[in-house]
């Protein structure tokens, strides 16, 4: 913890340094003594004491609210990975999801959809599914197909008939997703995009109003379910989510096979979609 202190002291100081007083408002006549902005300065801005703030900038043992860190986040000017080093080190957590949403993919997670070989998607804080890959689309959902607004993976697994047809395996998986709903509602900074949905679902969707009064919390998309499929059987399928790096909020969930069996249903899949292409 002394490790953590001693680098938050010197982070914050750095990061104040680095700033110019004029992008503030702030005259600069007369001698200045630091580079950047004075204590008293960043203290006035994000709305805190000259005495905490520099209590908290020496490293003191003090325990800084998400609130408190995300104004001196926004007065520092830090960038998405220095907000969350931040936390880090002030917390030992990390920052409350941000309340923008990241839409596009970079060329490398673009990439990854492409060649990972099983099916795949990437979505961002809201649960909107912003990439996917053709095999996803085959097996599960088209998700071009749909408007843009309606391209969220909770309201499409809620709402869809298909995912209806067996009322314990749609009861276990509304359990799971409440759970890992409700994780990641309580880290958002930008609750009104959750509430609005959450109450659209509540209305729609008896069994999720059911979960949602409920406590259980988990912050993890892992679990397992199967599908049956004419051509080639039963496949049963273990998903999971990775973080994609350097994009705080979006999230690749990856569709794998389970067994041997199910890898090689699988492939038969995948070679008769590139069957249909080569007759295409």
């Amino acid at each position: 913890m002394q490790q953590n202190r001693t680098e938050l002291a010197r982070f914050l100081r750095n990061a104040r340094n680095r700033l110019n007083p004029a992008d503030f408002g702030i005259a600069t006549t007369g001698r200045r003594r630091t580079p950047g902005l004075r204590r008293e300065e960043v203290a006035t801005l994000a709305g805190i004491s000259l005495t905490w703030y520099t209590w908290f900038e020496q490293g003191r043992d003090i325990r800084p609210s998400a609130e408190v860190l995300d104004n001196l986040s926004v007065v520092l000017r830090l960038d998405e990975k220095e907000r969350a080093f931040l936390f880090h080190l002030a917390q030992g957590r990390p920052p409350p999801l941000v309340p923008y949403v990241h839409e596009k993919l970079n060329p490398g997670v673009r990439l990854a959809l492409d060649t990972v070989g099983v099916p795949a998607i990437v979505i961002n804080e809201n649960w909107s599914v912003i990439g996917w890959n053709e095999l996803y689309a085959h097996i599960f959902r088209d998700y071009g197909a749909l408007p843009q607004e309606e391209r969220n993976m909770l309201r499409v697994l809620l709402l869809s008939k298909r995912y209806q047809k067996d009322p314990d395996e749609f009861d276990k998986m509304v359990k799971r997703l409440t759970a890992k709903l409700r994780w990641d509602y309580s880290r958002s900074k930008d609750q009104a995009f959750f509430d609005k949905l959450i109450s659209e679902m509540r209305a729609q969707c008896h069994v999720f109003d059911q979960y949602w009064q409920g406590t259980e919390i988990t912050d993890s998309f892992e679990a397992s379910h199967a599908i049956d499929f004419e051509s080639v059987g039963r496949i049963d399928f273990h998903h999971t989510s990775y973080a994609v790096e350097g994009v705080l909020g979006q999230r690749m969930v990856l569709y794998t096979p389970e067994n041997e069996l199910s890898k090689t249903r699988l492939e038969s899949i995948k070679d008769a979609m590139k069957k249909e292409h080569v007759d295409a």
